[in-house]
């Protein structure tokens, strides 16, 4: 078993927004990270986050230099949300919400007003190009306001620098392009920038593959640039979680679990949500702990929902209702996959490689 890290919800990814939020002088929705508020206190022209996906701790000391511009400037540790996946810790940042609050908990979230697991970015059928609803399933049933809103509308300015939102943007220098658009206009601004490596290729290559130190020093060599050309703006920037390096099982080779479930397992390959049908509980928590019982907690979901695992706040009207009976959290680095689909590497669950992030400052002053 891996060092596991619970989520400290008073001092997580849903908290930095929050500072945010209290210093453009807008109303929070929940506490500020302690982390941040020195730095928040002093004026500047600008504040941009750049939000790295998949950039957590380790991978930061695995491939970065200590005398480099990101670890040299690193403020601290703090955590991802649970789940740490790019749909729950992003869209707390995005929000100042916690996953209970927000309900964007997993890459597939169960609902059950269409009673269908549905991918969430995508807004298809899980495991299939279907569409899940001809509107976004999403942002329907568990919609939540902006951060950059809540400023905008606060009389502040606030602008987002993605490329879900402006396809134009192909890579890392189109995402500075923006930031450096966004930072010569006039007043001061928050910026909030989203950029998807290095998680893709993590994903795709293992967390100590030569690409990813590759991707990230050219990552590392632009913010400098930035920082340089903006001394009167402060740069905070950070990762939504981080990765292992994972074995693969699929759900489908153990029809004596499957024939337990009502539908397939939601969430991610490294968390389980997991509805039992009424009579097989028995039957299926000693299968399960008999084949991944070493390798997996698992536990009652009211009991997982007790630990405040998913956050401390209200729960969202529409929380319980995505979840099933039965969670289950791996605690070394088995994944297993509802998807037919390989990858080298995964995150979700709460090790302390997926778990730990950073927080980076930068600043003339």
């Amino acid at each position: 078993m891996n060092k596991l890290i619970y989520p400290d919800y008073s001092n997580c990814i849903a908290n930095l927004p929050n500072s945010i939020l209290k210093k453009f002088g807008a109303k929070t929705v929940g506490e500020p990270l302690p982390l941040a508020e020195p730095y928040l206190q002093k004026d500047y022209a600008n504040v941009v986050v750049i939000l790295l996906d998949g950039m957590g701790k380790t991978i930061l000391e695995r491939h970065l230099q200590e005398d480099g511009l990101f670890r040299s400037n690193l403020a601290g540790i703090y955590s991802s949300t649970f789940l740490s996946t790019t749909v729950a810790a992003t869209t707390s940042m995005m929000s100042g919400l916690q996953p209970c609050e927000h309900s964007w908990l997993g890459w597939d979230c169960y609902y059950p007003q269409i009673d269908k697991n549905v991918t969430v970015f995508l807004n298809t059928v899980q495991c299939t190009s279907e569409q899940a609803a001809e509107y976004n399933v999403a942002g329907t049933f568990t919609p939540f306001e902006n951060v950059v809103d809540r400023i905008n509308q606060s009389g502040g300015q606030a602008r987002i620098v993605a490329p879900f939102l402006d396809r134009s943007i192909q890579d890392f220098a189109g995402v500075c392009d923006g930031i450096r658009k966004y930072c010569e206009e006039p007043g001061g601004k928050y910026i909030y920038a989203y950029w998807n490596q290095p998680d893709g290729v993590i994903h795709r290559n293992g967390c100590g593959a030569n690409i990813v130190r590759k991707v990230l020093r050219k990552i590392e060599a632009r913010v400098a640039k930035l920082a340089e050309d903006f001394p009167d703006t402060l740069f905070l920037v950070t990762a939504d979680h981080g990765h292992i390096d994972t074995e693969l099982v699929w759900i489908k080779d153990y029809p004596v679990l499957t024939d337990c479930l009502e539908r397939m397992p939601s969430l991610e390959p490294r968390v389980l949500n997991l509805f039992v049908k009424k009579g097989k509980e028995e039957t299926f928590v000693a299968e399960f702990t008999r084949l991944f019982g070493d390798r997996f907690l698992l536990m009652s979901m009211e009991e997982a929902i007790g630990q405040n695992l998913f956050g401390t706040g209200a729960h969202h009207e529409c929380f319980r209702g995505m979840l099933g009976n039965y969670l289950a959290i791996a605690t070394g680095n088995l994944s297993i996959m509802v998807h037919d689909e390989f990858w080298v590497s995964l995150h979700g669950s709460l090790t302390e490689d997926e778990m730990l992030i950073p927080l980076i400052v930068l600043n003339g002053k």
